[in-house]
């Protein structure tokens, strides 16, 4: 059942009920595919892997929304893109799948290891006021797409190493990225929380 809380969610629902409608209609061979929340190179630095990545890189704060204790499930990108091949390859027309990989750590359980992992203070670790609408936790069951053979390759911890070690020795893609418009966005959105951007 679709409940979303936030306009950001209502909006991908109502994506999933648009492109589902189509298929119902006119016949149209739609696959739909809800992924738990990725992580891996190339992010964009605004999402919050990379972004307390390359924060605790430059010895920056980093904004921990209310007590942190979100829960979300961490699915590591090559998966989700092995899944949706899958899915393409093997699922069935107007049907969903819901893929995970049953990582669910809280927010501040992964800004710890980030941190440890780079070897940096936990006093880098800033708590912001929550946002609004902020889901507690976020968890599917993914029985559905593992009836058609996939399941995660790769362990969690492993791949967010190689995630913290691909943005450490790739300084200058996402340097360019936190410039500009970028550093415009946050700086107004960190005023909001009392912190600074330089």
């Amino acid at each position: 059942m679709l409940n979303p809380s936030s306009p950001y969610s209502a909006s991908k629902a109502g994506a999933d009920l648009l492109a589902k409608s189509f298929f119902s209609t006119y016949g149209i061979p739609v696959l739909i595919t809800r992924s738990t929340n990725n992580f891996g190179p190339f992010q964009h630095p605004e999402k919050l892997i990379p972004l307390f990545i390359t924060n605790a890189i430059e010895g920056k704060e980093l904004p921990v929304y209310g007590d942190g204790m979100q829960v979300r499930d961490w699915l590591f990108v090559e998966d989700n893109c092995d899944a949706i091949m899958m899915v393409i390859s093997h699922g069935k027309s107007g049907e969903i799948y819901n893929v995970g990989a049953g990582n669910e750590f809280t927010n501040l359980e992964i800004t710890e290891m980030i941190l440890g992992g780079l070897r940096k203070p936990k006093s880098l670790i800033k708590f912001v006021k929550d946002r609004p609408g902020h889901d507690r936790r976020y968890s599917v069951s993914c029985s559905k797409i593992m009836h058609l053979g996939w399941k995660p390759a790769h362990d969690f911890r492993d791949a967010l190493r190689k995630t913290v070690a691909w943005y450490s020795h790739n300084r200058q893609w996402w340097e360019k990225i936190k410039t500009g418009e970028f550093l415009e966005y946050y700086r107004s959105h960190y005023k909001r929380h009392g912190l600074q951007v330089k």
